[in-house]
């Protein structure tokens, strides 16, 4: 006998678009060709049809097996066997054949590399660079253990934006995430700020896995307080019956209601929505973000 809930049915608001023309197509041609992996595929986002028929995607670096296992994650865990040097290299070949504006990097977690794997995030921020001088580059990077000097190598590189999630409420976090640790997310971003001030952060929340408002609010005013620049919020979605199951669909009206909360506590941009994930519109969240900045040091 079992104690296990029943699924709740995915509500009307919860639908993808499934989109795979010519675009989606020579994106995963191109992904294939260059044996690289993305975070669209691994993590079996509901965006991917639609960003990849936009031509964009979001990069996964450091092979494709995790050394966590997070409970709301479908990336493969498991030890990795080896290191890419050759992989910054890639990604910027396949960057320049998709002649991206905006280009987001991301990784497994890499416990087993002495620096996190933060080397390689450098390089291939670097050779983005080098071959697509206009492309702005965000990268969304582990917690590297709280490891300092790996986070001074990820922001020495200069993305266009610092990227970690905090994922889920102070509350849930132990239960959500494996190793990670709240409390030492926003160490991570308060210390990035403190590195390059100029440099936007970004952090995102996935709703749905138990935790209540006002708890939300609190993980909202705790994110600004390390001065935080840009939020994402979206609903989580179980990716197999090995994973946590939603607690509660939040519908639209409520991701509208939590974007005045963000913005009125001052994020530069808060994009908010059941279907939302960490890169989802990225590159016109740093022109918001950036458009906002302006204009609160006009009036300030």
């Amino acid at each position: 006998m079992t104690n296990k809930r029943a699924k709740q049915p995915k509500p009307d608001w919860i639908k993808i678009k499934l989109t795979t023309g010519d675009n989606y197509q020579d994106i995963k041609s191109m992904m294939r060709s260059k044996t690289l992996h993305t975070v669209c595929e691994e993590a079996r986002c509901p965006n991917i049809y639609e960003c990849w028929a936009n031509r964009t995607a979001t990069f996964m670096i450091l092979g494709d097996i995790c050394t966590r296992a997070c409970r709301f994650c479908a990336v493969n865990t498991g030890l990795p066997t080896e290191l890419d040097l050759q992989e910054p290299q890639r990604v910027a070949e396949a960057a320049e054949g998709m002649n991206l504006r905006h280009c987001v990097v991301t990784s497994v977690a890499r416990d087993d590399l002495k620096d996190g794997g933060a080397a390689i995030f450098a390089e291939t921020v670097g050779e983005i660079r080098k071959r697509l001088p206009l492309c702005s580059v965000e990268v969304l990077i582990p917690d590297f253990l709280g490891d300092r000097d790996s986070l001074a190598i990820v922001m020495n590189s200069n993305p266009d934006i610092l990227n970690h999630n905090i994922e889920t409420v102070e509350r849930m976090s132990d239960r959500v995430r494996a190793r990670a640790k709240y409390r030492r997310s926003l160490e991570l971003l308060r210390r990035a700020k403190e590195m390059k001030p100029e440099i936007p952060t970004k952090s995102s929340i996935m709703l749905g896995v138990g935790e209540q408002w006002d708890e939300i609010l609190q993980a909202m005013d705790d994110l600004r307080a390390v001065n935080c620049d840009i939020l994402t919020l979206g609903q989580y979605l179980q990716p197999s019956d090995k994973h946590l199951q939603v607690e509660r669909y939040y519908p639209p009206e409520e991701f509208a209601r939590l974007k005045e909360e963000g913005m009125k506590r001052g994020f530069s941009h808060v994009e908010s929505g059941p279907l939302v994930r960490s890169s989802y519109h990225a590159h016109e969240q740093v022109k918001s973000a950036a458009g906002n900045r302006e204009e609160r040091s006009v009036i300030s």
